[in-house]
Protein backbone atom coordinates (compact mmCIF):
# COMPACT_ATOMS: atom_id res chain seq x y z
CA UNK A 1 0.00 0.00 0.00
CA UNK A 2 1.33 3.46 -0.91
CA UNK A 3 1.95 5.94 1.87
CA UNK A 4 -0.16 9.04 2.19
CA UNK A 5 1.31 12.02 0.40
CA UNK A 6 2.73 14.95 2.29
CA UNK A 7 2.70 18.67 1.59
CA UNK A 8 5.62 21.07 1.24
CA UNK A 9 5.50 22.23 4.85
CA UNK A 10 5.27 18.66 6.14
CA UNK A 11 8.23 17.69 3.97
CA UNK A 12 10.27 20.59 5.36
CA UNK A 13 9.34 19.61 8.92
CA UNK A 14 10.25 15.99 8.26
CA UNK A 15 13.61 17.05 6.81
CA UNK A 16 14.23 19.20 9.89
CA UNK A 17 13.56 16.28 12.23
CA UNK A 18 15.64 13.98 10.03
CA UNK A 19 18.63 16.33 10.34
CA UNK A 20 18.34 16.24 14.13
CA UNK A 21 17.91 12.47 14.28
CA UNK A 22 15.05 12.80 16.73
CA UNK A 23 13.38 15.68 18.53
CA UNK A 24 10.59 16.67 20.88
CA UNK A 25 7.68 18.87 19.86
CA UNK A 26 9.21 21.68 21.90
CA UNK A 27 12.55 21.39 20.12
CA UNK A 28 10.91 21.39 16.70
CA UNK A 29 8.62 24.29 17.65
CA UNK A 30 11.62 26.32 18.89
CA UNK A 31 13.67 25.76 15.73
CA UNK A 32 11.51 24.90 12.76
CA UNK A 33 8.28 26.45 14.04
CA UNK A 34 9.57 29.82 15.24
CA UNK A 35 11.47 30.40 11.99
CA UNK A 36 8.19 29.99 10.10
CA UNK A 37 5.89 31.72 12.56
CA UNK A 38 4.16 28.48 13.56
CA UNK A 39 2.65 27.99 17.00
CA UNK A 40 3.69 24.98 19.08
CA UNK A 41 0.17 23.55 18.68
CA UNK A 42 0.50 23.76 14.88
CA UNK A 43 3.84 21.97 15.00
CA UNK A 44 2.33 19.27 17.23
CA UNK A 45 -0.60 18.83 14.82
CA UNK A 46 1.77 18.50 11.86
CA UNK A 47 3.97 16.01 13.69
CA UNK A 48 1.00 13.89 14.71
CA UNK A 49 -0.32 13.93 11.14
CA UNK A 50 3.07 12.76 9.89
CA UNK A 51 3.02 10.04 12.54
CA UNK A 52 -0.49 8.97 11.45
CA UNK A 53 0.73 8.84 7.84
CA UNK A 54 3.65 6.64 8.89
CA UNK A 55 6.47 9.14 8.34
CA UNK A 56 7.30 9.65 12.03
CA UNK A 57 7.47 7.38 15.05
CA UNK A 58 7.62 8.43 18.66
CA UNK A 59 8.82 6.99 21.93
CA UNK A 60 8.69 8.32 25.46
CA UNK A 61 11.94 9.38 27.14
CA UNK A 62 11.72 10.77 30.68
CA UNK A 63 8.02 11.56 30.21
CA UNK A 64 8.45 13.40 26.91
CA UNK A 65 7.78 12.04 23.43
CA UNK A 66 10.73 12.08 21.04
CA UNK A 67 9.91 11.83 17.34
CA UNK A 68 12.08 10.33 14.61
CA UNK A 69 11.64 9.79 10.89
CA UNK A 70 10.73 6.28 9.79
CA UNK A 71 12.36 6.70 6.38
CA UNK A 72 15.47 8.40 5.07
CA UNK A 73 15.26 11.83 3.48
CA UNK A 74 16.07 10.49 0.00
CA UNK A 75 13.17 8.05 0.24
CA UNK A 76 10.76 10.78 1.34
CA UNK A 77 11.89 13.18 -1.38
CA UNK A 78 11.57 10.41 -4.00
CA UNK A 79 7.98 9.87 -2.85
CA UNK A 80 7.21 13.59 -3.03
CA UNK A 81 8.67 13.81 -6.54
CA UNK A 82 6.75 10.72 -7.64
CA UNK A 83 3.54 12.20 -6.29
CA UNK A 84 4.21 15.51 -8.08
CA UNK A 85 4.93 13.77 -11.39
CA UNK A 86 1.84 11.56 -11.14
CA UNK A 87 -0.63 14.19 -9.90
CA UNK A 88 0.61 17.42 -11.44
CA UNK A 89 2.36 16.22 -14.60
CA UNK A 90 0.01 13.30 -15.29
CA UNK A 91 2.93 10.87 -15.12
CA UNK A 92 5.13 12.59 -17.71
CA UNK A 93 8.56 13.97 -16.84
CA UNK A 94 8.80 15.86 -20.14
CA UNK A 95 7.32 19.12 -18.75
CA UNK A 96 9.90 19.06 -15.96
CA UNK A 97 12.78 18.45 -18.37
CA UNK A 98 11.50 21.28 -20.59
CA UNK A 99 11.36 23.57 -17.55
CA UNK A 100 14.93 22.68 -16.59
CA UNK A 101 16.20 23.34 -20.11
CA UNK A 102 14.56 26.78 -20.19
CA UNK A 103 15.62 27.65 -16.66
CA UNK A 104 19.27 27.68 -17.66
CA UNK A 105 20.53 27.50 -14.06
CA UNK A 106 22.03 24.03 -13.98
CA UNK A 107 25.50 23.68 -12.49
CA UNK A 108 28.16 21.49 -14.06
CA UNK A 109 27.75 19.00 -11.20
CA UNK A 110 23.96 18.87 -11.67
CA UNK A 111 24.39 18.43 -15.42
CA UNK A 112 26.84 15.58 -14.88
CA UNK A 113 24.38 13.95 -12.47
CA UNK A 114 21.54 14.31 -14.98
CA UNK A 115 23.69 12.84 -17.75
CA UNK A 116 24.57 9.88 -15.51
CA UNK A 117 20.87 9.32 -14.78
CA UNK A 118 20.02 9.41 -18.49
CA UNK A 119 22.81 6.90 -19.19
CA UNK A 120 21.45 4.68 -16.42
CA UNK A 121 17.95 4.87 -17.92
CA UNK A 122 19.29 4.05 -21.38
CA UNK A 123 21.28 1.06 -20.15
CA UNK A 124 18.21 -0.27 -18.32
CA UNK A 125 16.17 -0.29 -21.54
CA UNK A 126 18.19 -3.12 -23.02
CA UNK A 127 17.27 -5.42 -20.11
CA UNK A 128 13.55 -5.59 -20.95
Amino acid sequence: MARATIGDQELALLQSIGQQGEATVGEVAAGFGEARGLARSTVLTMMERLRAKGYLRRHRVDGVYRYAATRGEDDVVQGAVASFVEKTLQGSVSPFVAFMSRRGKVSDDELAELEALVAQLQSGRGED
